[in-house]
């Protein structure tokens, strides 16, 4: 069943006088519980499409539907409820609050939410990333590895539909980075959320079940069957 899509989707930067279209009419659809893939070089756009996908940038034309519901229809405190909500991030830096415990990090968007916290889920989470011990720790008293493994728990917190992450092991040697991955697939699995993965790494890329491919902004090849470019 589709949970996601986008019709048409094109955002164009002005740069140096020039207009440089960095998604230029890419239409797809994501189906729930699937894992994707999108890779191409350097400047390709795929972590423009990523942004735009999870309502993060807004499109200079197109549309991007989320359970039949088009995200720039809503208002700007709509929209971040919504990706509060139902979508979670993992990105290469982390983002994690420095001054925060792991636990603290993890429920961060539940609090921001003023939802009382799924103690079921969380510890189901937190057992499964393998970061129990970890929980008093400050992100500065851990590695790389367990640091991500925060930030993929506080991304599932509030039990999102869909996982977008933007080269989630780019900043791990080669095993973690492994170790990280399986363990993103593992959960999106078992959880059946749908994820949507932005990486320059073809080995990684390879888990997914579809790779998308894109150049100068266009789908140039996709193994799965619901694109339609240009």
């Amino acid at each position: 069943m589709e949970i996601l899509r986008c019709e048409h989707l094109c955002k164009t930067y002005l740069g140096g006088g020039a207009a440089v279209r960095a998604v230029d009419d890419i239409t797809l659809s994501f189906e729930q519980g699937s894992f994707t893939a999108v890779v191409g070089k350097s400047g390709s756009g795929k972590s423009t499409l990523l942004h735009l996908l999870s309502g993060l940038d807004r499109p200079t034309s197109g549309e991007v539907i989320y359970q039949e519901n088009n995200l720039f229809h809503y208002n700007d405190n709509q929209l971040s409820v919504l990706r509060r909500r139902r979508f979670g991030f993992v990105f290469q830096s982390y983002n994690l609050v420095r001054e925060l415990t792991a636990q603290e990090n993890i429920l961060l968007p539940v609090m921001l939410d003023k939802r009382k916290p799924d103690e079921v889920w969380l510890n189901r989470l937190i057992g499964m990333l393998g970061i129990g011990d970890r929980l008093e720790h400050l992100p500065g008293a851990m590695s790389g590895g367990q640091q991500q493994r925060v930030c993929i728990a506080r991304a599932l917190a509030n039990k999102p539909a869909v996982l977008f992450a933007d080269e989630p092991t780019g900043n791990l040697d080669g095993k973690t980075g492994r170790d990280v991955l399986t363990l993103m697939r593992t959960v999106s699995t078992e959880l059946g959320i749908t994820m949507i993965l932005v990486t320059h790494d073809l080995g990684v890329a390879e888990q997914a079940d579809r790779i998308i491919r894109l150049e100068d902004g266009r789908v140039a090849a996709d193994s799965g069957n619901g694109a339609v470019a240009g």
